[in-house]
């Protein structure tokens, strides 16, 4: 069933979806089960799997060169979709991106999710690799997310690559994008993300999962905006719990998001370790607790790997 439907059948509750990793290379689907196993019981109508590009590394060989090598860390994705609505009969969506991708290497892919009869997507530019000081993009592949998303769109219409397809099968997929409270990092203002998340709307997103935030306020103001720009799609909170001393570093350098004063100023007086994921676990169930009072359609929660926190932050607010 496509996420759209979930929310429309639903009648105001508000539902509860994770996102997972694929596993690193050499490790198998038992360690994905560790991590829903747990969370089951919470019934989730659907569950995001991300996408990982290839990485490069340079290996010394015995010349003494440096030779680069394309590694893959995390494979697998369509493949554990697979796996996870064959196990638990629970939707789940594959995130597409642009990089690492040709335009025919996206056509292929949706092929066989349709052939699986996986019917949902989120459509995703995608990040720059570690040595790119911006994204680019594959030769004959998308730049841009919107891209990705008329692609999708035309599928859904019969139209592939060859145009000597005649009367080609539609699919029938549903696709999310990503939205930011806080604005993308690369756009100028909120007020040209705001466009081209309308563009990819019009040219047939269904709807939106956010960025994670902190504070809830940045949230209701992007749905406000959102709603004010004629984007009337349902949008989907992202959430993280921050549990860790060093996240109030590496999650605004990566994620280029603000942590609220408040937050941070009862991290950094917390002694423990255990302390510090209490402050962090508290904060996203309180946030949590006013998305669900002010009727949001779905909590999303980022799981990186950790079942038994997220457990606890759903445990108390159910």
């Amino acid at each position: 069933m496509k996420v759209t439907e979930y929310f429309e059948k639903a009648n105001g509750k508000t539902l509860i979806s994770f996102e997972i990793l694929p596993p690193l290379k050499g490790s198998g689907m038992q360690d994905i089960f560790k991590v829903l196993d747990p969370l089951m019981e919470f019934k989730p109508p659907f569950i995001d799997v991300t996408y990982h590009r290839e990485e490069f590394v340079y290996k010394r060989r015995a010349s003494g060169y440096y030779e680069k090598t394309a590694i893959r860390k995390r494979p697998g994705t369509v493949g554990i979709c697979a796996a996870i609505m064959h196990r638990y009969g629970v939707d789940a969506v594959p995130h597409l991106i642009c990089g690492g991708f040709t335009r025919e290497d996206t056509e292929n892919a949706l092929i066989d999710l349709n052939f699986l009869e996986i019917n949902n997507v989120l459509a995703l530019r995608g990040d720059a690799q570690q040595f790119e000081s911006k994204f680019e993009r594959e030769p004959e592949g998308h730049e841009f997310a919107l891209d990705l998303v008329k692609q999708i769109a035309d599928m859904n219409q019969g139209k592939y690559l060859d145009l000597d397809i005649e009367n080609g099968q539609k699919t029938d997929f549903c696709i999310g994008i990503a939205g930011y409270p806080e604005k993308h990092f690369e756009a100028p203002n909120m007020e040209s993300d705001l466009h081209f998340t309308k563009k990819k709307v019009e040219a047939g997103a269904n709807y939106i999962v956010t960025q994670m935030f902190f504070d809830n306020s940045k949230f209701f103001d992007y749905v406000e905006r959102c709603r004010q720009a004629g984007i009337n799609v349902p949008i989907v909170p992202g959430l993280k719990p921050l549990t860790k001393l060093y996240q109030l570093s590496s999650i605004p350098r990566h994620f280029f998001v603000h942590l609220p004063n408040d937050l941070v100023d009862a991290i950094l007086a917390a002694k423990t370790a255990e302390a510090r994921q209490e402050v962090g676990v508290e904060w996203c169930i309180a946030q949590s607790k006013e998305l669900k009072a002010a009727g949001i359609p779905c909590l999303h929660y980022y799981t990186m790997g950790d079942a038994n926190t997220i457990r606890r932050i759903i445990e108390a607010i159910d």
